[in-house]
C-alpha cells in the first residue's frame, strides 16, 4: 500500500530525514515513533505531499506522490497535529466544505458524511459551531475530515495530543475500528497507545530508521535473555531452592504472594538459553505445581529508550518481507489488468 524508499530531506546543511525506507502493508496500523526533532513530522509531511523530498520516493497505492500527486493524494486522509478546522462553521457545514474541496465523487453526500460522523461520534454536535466544541470533539472533527472521500490511507499525526484519558480511550477505539478498513500510519508520543493499537512500529532517531518491527520482535532483538514469570503453589524457600538447581538461570526475583498459598517469581536466564522444560521437571519432582508461566517482554517504552538513548540501529528482516509483499501484490494486480 505504501512504500517509502531512500527518503532524504535537507534544510541547507541540516539533514532532517536521512535515507529512510519502510513499507506499510494494506490494512496495517503502523506506529511512527521518535524523540522531538527526529524527523517524524517531516516524513509524514513528505508522504502527504505537503513537503517535497530532497531525494527518494513515496508511493501510495502504486502512485508516486511527486509524479502523480493528484492520484496519490486521493488515496490519503491526513490529520495533522493541529486539525485544520474553520471555527466559524458548524461541524456539518465544515464537512460539506471539505467534501466539495476534495472533489469527492460519492453521489449521496449527506449519507456519506452521516456515516463518517457516526463513526467518529460527532453526530450529536453536527449543528454546533466548531469554536464552541471541546478539544476532544475538535479532534474528532479533524479525524472526520481526514475520512471524507473514504481514502485507503489515513495518516494521523499525534491524534490524541491534549486529550483527557477518557477522550484518548475513545479516539483510540475509533482508530482501531478504522484499521479494519484502512491502512493507518499513526504518530504518537504515548507509547502505551502505540503498543495497544499498532501492528508494527518504526522508530526514527536523528533522521534515520533505528528500528522497525513488531514490539514483541523488537523486544527479543534488543534483549538476548529469556525472562518469564512463574506462579508456583507451595513454599517460597522450597521453590527458590528448586529453581536455583536449574542450570542456565541467571537471576531469580521473588514477587511475593499474589494468591493464597502461591508465590510469584521473575526468572531471567543466560543469553539464548531456554530453561522452561527443566523448570517444569524440577518443579514436578519437588511436588511444586506451576500454576502459570508467561514470558515477560520489554515494554515499548523500554525499547524506545534503548534505541534512542544509545543511538542503536536494529536491522529487521520483516521490512524486507514487506517490500516483497508489496511487489507481489503489484505484480498480481498488473496480471489482473492484462
Amino acid at each position: 500500500m505504501i512504500e517509502v524508499k531512500n527518503l532524504v530531506k535537507k534544510y541547507g546543511p541540516k539533514c532532517a530525514v536521512d535515507d529512510i525506507s519502510f513499507t506499510v502493508r494494506d490494512g496495517e496500523i503502523l506506529g511512527l515513533l521518535g524523540p522531538n526533532g527526529a524527523g517524524k513530522s517531516t516524513t509524514m509531511n513528505i508522504m502527504t505531499g505537503y513537503l517535497s523530498a530532497t531525494n527518494g520516493t513515496v508511493t501510495i497505492a502504486g502512485h508516486d506522490i511527486l509524479d502523480e500527486p493528484m492520484e496519490a493524494k486521493k488515496q490519503i486522509g491526513y490529520l495533522p497535529e493541529i486539525p485544520p478546522l474553520y471555527n466559524d462553521m458548524t461541524v456539518l457545514e465544515y464537512l460539506r466544505f471539505v467534501y466539495d474541496l476534495k472533489g469527492v465523487n460519492e453521489k449521496k453526500r449527506d449519507k456519506h458524511l452521516n456515516e463518517i460522523m457516526d463513526t467518529v461520534k460527532v453526530t450529536d454536535v453536527k449543528n454546533r459551531i466548531i469554536a464552541n466544541l471541546s478539544k476532544g470533539y475538535k479532534q474528532r472533527v479533524g479525524l472526520a475530515q481526514a475520512m471524507v472521500g473514504n481514502p485507503e490511507v489515513l495518516i494521523l499525526d499525534e491524534p490524541t495530543v491534549g486529550l483527557d484519558p477518557m477522550q484518548i480511550i475513545e479516539i483510540r477505539s475509533v482508530i482501531k475500528k478504522l484499521g479494519k478498513n484502512h491502512t493507518v500510519i499513526l504518530s504518537s508520543h504515548i507509547l502505551q497507545e502505540v503498543q495497544a493499537i499498532c501492528d508494527r512500529v518504526v522508530i526514527i532517531n536523528n533522521g534515520k530508521v533505528a528500528a522497525i518491527d513488531t514490539p514483541s520482535n523488537l523486544a527479543r532483538t534488543i534483549s538476548n535473555e529469556n525472562k518469564f514469570m512463574l506462579r508456583i503453589a507451595g513454599d517460597e524457600r522450597e521453590a527458590l531452592d528448586a529453581l536455583e538447581s536449574v542450570n542456565g538461570i541467571r537471576q531469580i526475583k521473588s514477587l511475593g504472594r499474589k494468591e493464597k498459598n502461591t508465590i510469584d517469581f521473575i526468572v531471567e536466564t543466560l543469553p539464548n538459553v531456554d530453561v522452561r522444560a527443566q523448570v517444569f521437571k524440577v518443579m514436578a519432582d519437588n511436588n511444586l505445581p506451576i500454576l502459570s508461566m508467561q514470558t515477560v517482554d520489554l515494554s515499548l517504552e523500554d525499547i524506545f529508550i534503548e534505541v534512542t538513548e544509545n543511538d542503536k540501529q536494529i536491522a529487521s528482516d520483516v521490512d524486507e518481507r514487506d517490500i516483497e509483499f508489496v511487489q507481489i501484490k503489484e505484480e498480481k494486480k498488473d496480471e489482473g489488468n492484462i
